[in-house]
């Protein structure tokens, strides 16, 4: 059994770029920031980020470039794909999430995920009509109380 499975939560570092593909079908692209949070040798507290390139075709990639911007919160769903490319006789490589399902989180510093629609499968009606706010949850949650 094989299996490419990526979940990522982030924050977009630049605007969706929506494009449309020859066969009519829509593509958008962005890059995703993760941050990595460790302590060195010393016991300082060290960030380290990672760009991550995504894309996601269909249905879901007009509705990701009408709510989405740079600094957005995201949840991306997909796998890992590398694409390569011949250009001026130099061979090209790229790696990126190609996105299945994209959850649209809070803006950056923002606690509520009142102003963007759940990316689910979305669909053209969910894209034009903002939903109630989902309820803020400040409770931290301590290893503890996970029961397993």
């Amino acid at each position: 059994m094989y299996l490419n499975k990526v979940f990522l939560y982030g924050n977009l570092t630049r605007d969706p770029e929506l494009r449309a593909l020859p066969n009519g079908n829509n593509v958008v692209s962005f890059s995703l920031a993760t941050n990595l949070v460790y302590k060195d040798r010393e016991g300082n507290k060290k960030e380290k980020a990672e760009f991550h390139n995504v894309v996601v075709f269909g249905p879901q990639a007009e509705s990701i470039s009408k709510w989405l911007k740079k600094g957005s919160g995201a949840l991306v769903e997909g796998r890992i794909e590398t694409r390569t490319w011949e250009k001026d006789g130099q061979k090209h490589y790229r790696t990126e999430i190609v996105a299945e399902n994209v959850r649209f989180g809070p803006k950056s510093g923002g606690s509520s995920y009142g102003d963007a629609p759940a990316g689910g499968q979305g669909t053209s009606s969910s894209a034009d009509t903002k939903p109630a706010a989902a309820p803020a949850y400040d409770e931290d949650i301590s290893p503890e109380d996970i029961p397993f």
